[in-house]
Order: C-alpha cells, then structure tokens, then sequence
C-alpha cells in the first residue's frame, strides 16, 4: 500500500531511523536530492534497498533540466527548458523534436536508477517569477503547450508519468515561494484566462499536477495547495482532472500559513492532495507522519499509476543504455 507522505533521506544510503519510518504504511514516497546522489550505480543501489523494504512505494527526484537536475554525475547534462522555447522561435519543428527527445532521455535515465518519476515538467509561463525563469519552456501559452506536450510524450514513451507545476501559474508571482509569503492579486478569470491555460490544454497529457504554493486572494484566501476551492471545485468538478495531486514541499515558507508540518499537511490531504511532500527537516516529517496516522490511505488506483516502469538492469558507474539514448544523448549535448 502507497501512504500519504513523501520524504526523503539524509545520505548516500538508508540509515537505520530510515528504514524504521520506511516501514509505516503512511510513507508513500521518496524524494531524492543532489546529497543523495554519488554515481549511477550508487543510485541504483539506494533504489533496490527502498524496494526491498517497500517494494511499491514511489520513489521521486526533480530532474528538470537546467538548474534543478539532481542527477549530475554520471548522467546527461539536460538543458533548461527555456532553451526549447528560444529554439522554437526559429526552427519550431526541430524543437518539438528535441523537446520530445529530451523528455525520452530524462526518464530514460532516471527510472534506469530506479527512479518512478521527475516532478516534471515546469507548465508555468515565463513571467516575472524569481523562481521560475527559464524552468520555463516560454513565456507564450501556445509555446509552452506545444513543447510541453511533446516533453511529455517523450517521458510517457520512456514509460514515466507526467507532474506539471505549479498549478494554476507560478510565473505572474514574484516572490519566490521557497523563501517567502507569494500573492497572485488578479482575478480569478485573468488567471484563467493566462496562466492556467497551459495546464487546461495539455490535461490530457497529464497523470500528476503539483499546485503551487501562492495564495490568489480574489480567488480563496489558502494557497492553491490547500485549497478545497482550487483543488475540488475547479480542477476536480470543473476540469475533470482525474489525475494525482502532490503538494510542493511542505517547509517552504510560503507554505507555512498553514502552521506547523502537521497542520500543513493535514490541510493538504483535507484539500484534495493525494501525496503531501516534507523535506529537507526530518524533525518536521516525523511531525507530519504522526499527524496522519489515523487518516486514510490515498486512492491506491490511482496513485499506483504514477509508478514507473523500472527496467532490470546491472547499473554501473557509467550509463550505456543502448543506441538510441546514445544518438539522443549526443543531439540534447549539443543544444
């Protein structure tokens, strides 16, 4: 059975506390981070020992490409996303190509460490987030729709599901969530008519949405990730989403309006999120995973589907997985 929480580890390896909490039904998930990461071969270790403890929980990174790929040594060297879009401007076929050949390789590499899944990709506009930036694809609606879509088709060929964020639009928000309080003032049909575009078109294309840590005040007073209005009313009823929803990390600071990592995320779950993400303070998901405790385990049906399909491979310090991901590894290098 997969649980509500995602956390994740200090080291290279599973300690013995890790290994205790790995066995509590309500640990759903883990997310790796760059500290976790030594060679290939050292990651897929990790991944086997998680699995022989709890051989169905979902085992997660961010490997966007760009800034946040936590996966460095041993693996390629994605580019941000914002380099698809620029190409788009010129050669748009070309681009759509590479987007998807790209999204291949990301979750070519990743689930052969053992890894389900990327929270990926960014479906925000390129605005004037702090944060953001070229995570983005563009800062158009339609540019980001196309590549977006063809990212993902490259990561569901690979056998990975799909994570857009941050809905419904962190790109129009400033500040930067990580480190504080983000406020979206528009109204609620400017953001739709905007920002949640990307995510409405490329639904279809979706298994997992992460809501974004911003309040909309002219929308609900909670941020989107602990709303009931965003999650149940507008992409639940309205848009007929279907897929998973995982919180953004719940000790961000935007997130902190909640109260406490007990608080956060029983608000959370209470919202509609399937999958509440603590991390980086293990004090804070011992907090969290005491919290919830009594609560029902997620909709497994559904959750299940965002596991990857893990190859059976002898992993060793240097990826070779074959000739096609050494044809697309070359092309993405020279982006």
């Amino acid at each position: 059975m997969i649980g509500a929480l995602m956390l994740d580890i200090a080291g290279l390896a599973l300690s013995t506390e890790d290994i205790q909490i790995l066995a509590n039904p309500q640990v759903g998930g883990i997310i790796l981070f760059s500290r976790n990461i030594e060679s290939p071969r050292q990651v897929r270790a990790l991944t086997d020992h998680i699995r022989q403890i709890r051989p169905e929980i979902l085992i997660a990174v961010d490997q966007e490409g760009g800034r946040v790929q936590r996966l460095k040594q041993g693996f390629t060297k994605l580019p941000a996303m914002g380099q698809f879009g620029h190409l788009y401007q010129t050669q748009p076929e070309q681009a759509l190509s590479l987007a998807e050949q790209c999204g291949w390789l990301m979750a070519t590499e990743v689930l052969a460490v053992g890894i389900d899944l990327s929270f990926a990709p960014v479906l925000d506009l390129n605005n004037i987030s702090d944060v953001i930036g070229d995570r983005s694809f563009s800062n158009h609606i339609e540019d980001v729709v196309a590549l977006a879509r063809a990212f993902m088709q490259g990561m569901q060929r690979a056998g990975m599901a799909t994570t857009g964020k941050h809905f419904p639009g962190h790109g129009s928000v400033k500040a930067d969530s990580h480190i504080a309080a983000a406020l979206d003032h528009r109204s609620y049909q400017d953001i739709a008519n905007t920002d949640m575009q990307t995510f409405v078109e490329l639904m279809p294309t979706l298994n997992a949405l992460m809501p974004a840590h911003v309040i909309y005040p002219q929308v609900d007073r909670n941020p989107a990730g602990f709303s009931r209005y965003w999650i149940q009313e507008i992409l639940r009823k309205q848009l007929g989403f279907e897929g998973v929803l995982f919180s953004d990390d719940l000790t961000m600071q935007a997130a902190c309006v909640a109260g406490g990592a007990d608080a956060r995320i029983i608000a959370a779950l209470e919202a509609g999120c399937d999958m509440g993400l603590v991390c980086n303070n293990r004090d804070d998901a011992i907090l969290a995973l005491n919290a919830i405790q009594d609560l029902p385990l997620p909709d497994q049906i559904r959750i299940q589907r965002m596991q990857g399909k893990i190859p059976s491979l002898n992993i060793t310090d240097e990826l070779d997985l074959g000739d096609e991901w050494h044809e697309v590894k070359q092309r993405i290098l020279q982006i």
